[in-house]
């Protein structure tokens, strides 16, 4: 990336944590030409701003990705689905942690630690970790 351009960026995005939230709503409507939505939080009002100027600057989202996301609400393309998604009942995760092994076992239903039942991979690595983790990286997916 040429040096100005990182220069541009880090200083609109440093500047945006110092707008008040109605020169927030001000920034979102020059950016998106519509008021944004109504009770939008603070924090995705900064995101999206944040979005646009590094897409300004360093180039959007792909074709492909735009094509995906318009028509993701039509639902005539359906997003490609994770390892996660796909394994089949029956499959072993295993996870090492701190020097001691985890498994998991992947069922009709969800996935199987310890003798409970989970809906998803990432309470099961709460579970063993305390902490909150993408459960399809932590178990390397």
């Amino acid at each position: 990336m040429h040096v100005r351009n990182h220069e541009i960026i880090t200083e609109e995005l440093s500047s945006i944590k110092n707008l008040s939230r109605g020169e927030l709503l001000e920034r979102w409507e020059q950016v998106y030409q519509h008021p944004p939505p109504k009770g939008i939080s603070r924090r995705l009002l900064e995101y999206s701003i944040s979005f646009h100027i590094q897409a300004k600057v360093l180039g959007g989202l792909n074709a492909r990705t735009k094509s995906m996301l318009r028509s993701s609400g039509k639902g005539k393309k359906s997003m490609p689905k994770t390892k996660a998604q796909t394994l089949q009942p029956g499959a072993r995760l295993v996870r090492e942690w701190h020097g001691k092994a985890y498994t998991v076992d992947v069922t009709e239903h969800g996935f199987t630690y310890n003798g409970q039942n989970y809906a998803t991979l990432s309470k099961i690595a709460n579970t063993i970790t305390g902490a909150r983790w993408s459960g399809p990286r932590f178990f390397g997916l």
